[in-house]
């Protein structure tokens, strides 16, 4: 074979450390919690505002929103809650591109966060302008991009996926021919391909949480509840993900444990979840998968710090005063909207 023949080589853009920052979980005193919460639930009501959190927000921000005739879900089910509710105003408890999907889909709508630094390392790893460079640099693919993305990443998108449709999307252009370029978390797009067989260019970004859960630990683990059904994000690694008996989205790992006849499970996604695990299967044992821990005495330190972010005071504060409102540039929202359009037609139609 000639040289002039070669494939050159594809060089990956290089990720600098996503540094978590240390943040502690909200500790209340009962009389604290009780009157943030009479507090929040009057402000709501006045402000014509619904409270929308995920599954890996705290207990009482999951219970505060549905007490409230709000939603906990996915990142997809909150920004589609949010388009079909009457309420002006929503207020996102979880990560900042959360806040901004619900912008794209509710331009007309006001929508506050408690705290607009709950980052996403995903999303910090797939920096725009980086992104948007390596697009150019291979325009014979379809630009697919997970939802955990900025809405300048997505507007450089062709679509926009979540982890629960992804593999039906993914099968959907591999059907068509298309080749892809994937962004941002390596491991969920090396699961997607293995499972579709796409070509697939992956970019190299990871979640910090998932990434720290380890093979071995999870082994372990396994061997001393051998009754556990294993249930695993596909954010994971792929020693991890080959353990599975359920790989899924949040969503989807939920269902598991209220469907599954095992009486116990050991769940490789952020421990956020439990709280609605437990309320769907009260009977069953729970067990973090081991993760890489943060000192000599964690053995599953599985929780977003940027998630943590998220707590009663400074909803209320924000209810309040208005501030740490989602703003975007009126020319992004179109484009950074229509990936996402295309996936709600895509689903809805199948």
């Amino acid at each position: 074979m000639s040289s002039a023949t070669l494939t050159p080589p594809i060089h990956l853009p290089a990720i600098p450390p996503i540094i978590a920052p240390s943040v502690e979980e909200e500790v209340l005193e009962p009389g604290e919690r009780a009157a943030l919460l009479d507090r929040i639930r009057r402000l709501l009501k006045q402000q014509d505002a619904v409270l929308i959190a995920h599954y890996y927000t705290s207990a009482d921000l999951q219970e505060l929103a549905e007490d409230t005739g709000g939603c906990v879900a996915d990142s997809l089910e909150m920004a589609r809650f949010g388009h079909a509710h009457p309420a002006r105003t929503l207020v996102v408890a979880g990560v900042r591109f959360m806040g901004e999907t619900a912008k794209l889909l509710n331009p007309e709508k006001r929508v506050l966060m408690p705290d607009l630094h709950a980052e996403c390392s995903l999303d910090l790893s797939c920096e725009p302008e980086a992104f948007s460079r390596f697009c150019d640099e291979h325009p014979e693919r379809k630009v697919v991009v997970y939802s955990n993305t900025s809405a300048r990443v997505k507007a450089r998108a062709d679509w926009v996926v979540t982890s629960g449709i992804a593999v039906r999307i993914v099968q959907h252009l591999h059907a068509q021919g298309d080749s892809l370029l994937w962004a941002p978390d390596r491991h969920l797009g090396a699961w997607v391909q293995s499972v579709t067989g796409a070509d697939m260019l992956i970019w190299p970004g990871a979640c910090v949480v998932h990434e720290a859960f380890r093979t071995q630990g999870l082994e372990a683990l396994r061997a001393a509840h051998p009754e556990a059904a294993v249930l695993v994000h596909p954010e994971s690694p792929a020693g991890v993900i080959a353990q599975a008996d359920v790989v899924g989205s949040t969503t989807q790992l939920i269902q598991a444990v209220r469907n599954l006849p095992n009486p116990a499970f050991i769940v490789a996604t952020d421990n956020g979840i439990f709280h609605k695990m437990r309320l769907a299967a009260p009977g069953k044992l729970l067990l973090e998968a081991p993760s890489a821990g943060t000192g000599a005495t964690c053995k599953s330190c599985a929780h977003c710090p940027w998630m943590a972010m998220n707590g009663l005071r400074n909803l209320a504060q924000v209810l309040e005063t208005g501030s740490n409102e989602i703003e975007l540039d009126a020319e992004l929202i179109p484009l950074a909207r229509r990936p996402i359009q295309r996936m709600l037609d895509f689903a809805a139609a199948r």
